[in-house]
């Protein structure tokens, strides 16, 4: 088994709190996480429709069964035993009682703030960092195979091949979760939204110009935007604008959780296809990028990433607020060191005084320059 970064922190949280939610999306590791965190605990799956069913219609006989705490598996198909857990929480000292998973953050979280404020810490899973790859035998040797196979478990510990794995997984996320979370009627135009998003990986978000394309007002757009953030398809990068009198550009930039997703919505199979790409730049800046977003959800924490461009189109890829002071970082894909790499971390330097930086680049070699910049192999990141 894979050893999940989280497991600690998630073990951690069930020593202080009464429950523990473990939120991701679809496939992505949390039951079998949750089961060796766990091992002693029942398991009970609310995809089973027997289970469901009887959970549904008595949610007290149903949790009767289990005095001593179990995990409840894929919680948003039965989100009415969140209000019954309420109870059962209060009445009880045990820490750790309750392990509930969800592939469903918008709705588990609703409930969770409502029903269980207080007394559930929750954990966001995401498929494997490039830490935990680094555990399987040869997911780290080529850049280009990883990044169209991205980080899902079934693709990358179980071998399946992308291009059978992605379009089920697609196929099941909008025919059961997009209808959990919002009645969407038009699929198809939702379907060509996740293509879009993917043409526009790297890119500050522009409700108007998806809304031209899909015929669709921007209110929608908004909408189905947030039912892909809340599953965990997409993710955006704020701007960061405190403490600057110039103008900044203030619209998050998007992102996709999984670059194998990504790239199988661009239709890129294999790495042959991708050394050329027009967008392997920003398949391989949204790979540090979640992978950075991966290393600090497994530590409990929340985001604390950033990007920064001003009006006249300076840009810093990634800046990490450190609480005191902001860490500057460059993506680039190349392979070769050049001076034009650290043209936006000197620019950082003259307006803010800061004299670190550093760049993660697609090569092997790392360089500690004098000025105190930094180059490092995105391999490091392992």
């Amino acid at each position: 088994m894979i050893q999940r970064k989280a497991a600690e922190k998630i073990l951690q949280l069930a020593q202080s709190f009464k429950a523990v939610a473990i939120v991701g999306p679809r496939q992505s590791g949390k039951t079998t996480l949750a089961r060796y965190c766990f091992p002693d605990k029942p398991y009970v799956s609310l995809e089973n429709p027997s289970t469901r069913e009887f959970a549904i219609s008595d949610p007290i006989g149903f949790l009767q069964q289990y005095q001593a705490g179990a995990i409840l598996d894929e919680i948003q198909r039965a989100p009415i035993l969140l209000s019954y857990l309420q109870q059962i929480l209060d009445e009880s000292s045990a820490r750790g009682k309750f392990i509930l998973t969800g592939s469903n953050n918008f709705l588990l979280l609703e409930k969770i703030t409502q029903s269980l404020a207080g007394r559930a810490a929750y954990l966001d899973l995401l498929p494997f960092s490039l830490q935990e790859l680094a555990q399987i035998d040869g997911a780290l040797d080529d850049l280009n195979t990883l990044i169209i196979k991205g980080g899902y478990p079934p693709v990358q510990a179980e071998g399946i091949d992308p291009a059978d794995w992605f379009p089920a997984y697609i196929r099941t996320y909008v025919e059961r979760d997009v209808r959990q979370i919002r009645n969407i009627e038009n699929l198809l135009a939702f379907e060509k939204m996740l293509s879009l998003c993917a043409g526009r990986v790297g890119q500050t978000l522009n409700l108007s110009n998806f809304s031209i394309e899909l015929g669709v007002d921007q209110k929608t757009v908004q909408a189905w935007m947030g039912v892909l953030q809340a599953s965990y398809i997409i993710y955006f990068l704020p701007p960061y604008f405190k403490n600057f009198n110039k103008r900044i550009v203030k619209t998050p930039k998007l992102y996709f959780c999984d670059t194998g997703l990504a790239c199988h919505l661009l239709r890129i199979t294999k790495p042959e296809e991708l050394i050329q790409h027009p967008y392997r730049g920003a398949l391989f800046e949204n790979l540090l990028i979640s992978n950075y977003l991966k290393d600090r959800l497994n530590q409990g924490a929340r985001s604390n990433l950033y990007f920064w461009r001003d009006s006249s189109g300076n840009e810093i890829d990634l800046l990490l607020d450190e609480g005191i002071r902001l860490f500057p970082i460059e993506i680039k894909s190349g392979q070769t060191i050049t001076s034009s790499y650290f043209k936006a971390l000197r620019f950082w330097k003259k307006i803010t005084g800061q004299p670190e930086g550093l760049v993660i680049y697609g090569g092997d070699e790392g360089q500690q320059r004098s000025d105190g910049m930094e180059v490092k192999s995105w391999r490091t990141l392992a």
